[in-house]
C-alpha cells in the first residue's frame, strides 16, 4: 500500500472518530475517502495488519495508539504547510487545504518542523485548527462547540472553521465568520432549520450544516 494512502485513511479514520475516539463505519470512511465500500474494507483488513488499525465487529474499526500517532503527524503537516502557504508564499487561505493535500505526504518530519520555526512556531492553522508543537496531541475541540450548539443571545468568538470548500470560506468570510471573529445566534429554526446569526451590524442566515463546522469560544465579549 502507498504510503499516500495509509496516511489518508488514518486521518480519515481520526476525524471521524472525534475526541472520544468512537468506532467508525466503514461506509462512513468510504463517504469520507470518496472510495468505493470493498476498496475500504481491504484497506481496514491491511491496516489492522499492520497494527495501526482495530477492527470492532458490528461497530467499525478505531485507530491504535501506533495508527493515532500516524494520523496527528499528517494532521500537524498538513495545517503546517497551510500556514506556510498563506505567510510565506501569500496564497488565500481558502486556496490552501487542496495544496496541502499533495504536499503534506511529500515533506520529511524535519523540514515541516523546520518551516514551523521559519513560521515562528503557531499554535493554528489559517482556519483556526491547532497546530501542536512536534510529537503533542492535537486536543481538537476542548472548550469549544459547534455554532449550530450555541445558545442564543450569546456574543460568541469564532475558534475554527472545519469547512474546506473554497467558496463556502470566501462566503463565510464575506459575513465576517473568521477565525477570531465575533457572532451571535440571534434565532434558531426548529427541525434543524437554518440559524440567523449576527455578524458586525448585520443580519445573516446560516445553513445548519454549515453551522456545524463553525467551532466557537462561548464567551462574553464585554
Amino acid at each position: 500500500m502507498s504510503q499516500r494512502a495509509l496516511q489518508d485513511y488514518l486521518k480519515a479514520t481520526y476525524k471521524l472518530s472525534g475526541d472520544d475516539e468512537r468506532p467508525v463505519t466503514t461506509s462512513a470512511l468510504a463517504e469520507r475517502l470518496n472510495v468505493a465500500q470493498p476498496s475500504v474494507t481491504g484497506m481496514v483488513k491491511k491496516l489492522a495488519a499492520e497494527g495501526l488499525m482495530q477492527h470492532i465487529p458490528y461497530q467499525g474499526v478505531r485507530l491504535t495508539p501506533a495508527g493515532r500517532r500516524v494520523a496527528v503527524e499528517t494532521i500537524r503537516r498538513h495545517r503546517i504547510v497551510e500556514q506556510f502557504l498563506v505567510q510565506v508564499l501569500g496564497l488565500s487561505w481558502d486556496e490552501v487545504d487542496a495544496e496541502a493535500e499533495v504536499l503534506e505526504h511529500a515533506v520529511s518530519e524535519r523540514v515541516v518542523n523546520r518551516m514551523w520555526e521559519v513560521l515562528g512556531r503557531p499554535d493554528s492553522d489559517p482556519h483556526g485548527s491547532p497546530i501542536p508543537p512536534p510529537h503533542a496531541d492535537l486536543q481538537e475541540s476542548r472548550d469549544l462547540c459547534a455554532l449550530s450548539d450555541a445558545p442564543t443571545g450569546v456574543l460568541l468568538r469564532v475558534a475554527r472553521l472545519h469547512e474546506r470548500s473554497p467558496e463556502a470560506l470566501r462566503y463565510l468570510a464575506g459575513l465576517g465568520v473568521v477565525p477570531g471573529g465575533e457572532v451571535r445566534v440571534v434565532e434558531r429554526a426548529p427541525f434543524n432549520g437554518p440559524l440567523m446569526i449576527g455578524a458586525g451590524q448585520a443580519l445573516h442566515a446560516l445553513d445548519a450544516g454549515m453551522a456545524q463546522a463553525i467551532w466557537v469560544h462561548a464567551e462574553f465579549a464585554g
